[in-house]
């Protein structure tokens, strides 16, 4: 009696551990979709920067007066894309020669500014527009998704977008005259 306990014992136990295939292959499947998407993530972040001749990735912005703005709508436009934040010094070293550079191009159409504010907290980022009278367009940076985009590494940057939508310069730290900004736009414009 005991050899017919103990063999219904084992082939209860075998019947129980031994899995469905179908089990078997979705679970493998599940692992594999995982490891993939591990190896997509690993790739973008190793892949670095846009580097200046790459063509910038479209993306959106929600300025804050509530207008989207979308980089493919400016193609065959020089496009001067700038992080700031209100709290970043350096930022309000340059902040009056970026608006004067955005009033003398605007007339002609051929240029645009966009403002991303990075990592500051509204209040504070429209009392920065007001105080330097900003008007190109502004907004925040939600989910600093455009930022890390362009892998920034403080603020400011400025990206300069040719007519093509590629990269053609970047400057890191602030402008130190109207002439350096429109030294790189009036490049771009020949």
């Amino acid at each position: 009696m005991d050899q017919s306990v103990d063999h219904s014992t084992k082939t209860a136990t075998a019947e129980r551990r031994s899995l469905p295939a179908w089990v078997v292959v979705l679970a493998f499947a599940a692992l594999i979709a995982f490891l993939a998407l591990i190896g997509v993530g690993l790739r973008r972040v190793q892949a670095g920067p846009i580097v200046i001749g790459q063509q910038v990735p479209d993306f959106s912005m929600t300025s804050f007066d509530g207008q989207t703005h979308h980089l493919s709508d400016f193609k065959g436009k020089v496009v001067v894309l700038n992080f700031w934040a209100s709290w970043c010094a350096p930022c309000s070293q340059e902040a009056a020669e970026l608006e004067e550079a955005w009033r003398n191009y605007q007339p002609g159409g051929e240029v645009i500014f966009l403002g991303v504010d990075y990592t500051d907290t509204e209040p504070e980022a429209l009392s920065y527009l007001a105080k330097f009278d900003i008007t190109y367009p502004n907004g925040p940076d939600l989910r600093t998704r455009i930022s890390q985009m362009f892998r920034i590494t403080g603020v400011p940057e400025t990206y300069f977008i040719d007519q093509e939508g590629k990269l053609a310069y970047v400057k890191k730290g602030p402008f130190t005259s109207l002439a350096e900004i429109q030294a790189v736009v009036d490049g771009l414009l020949q």
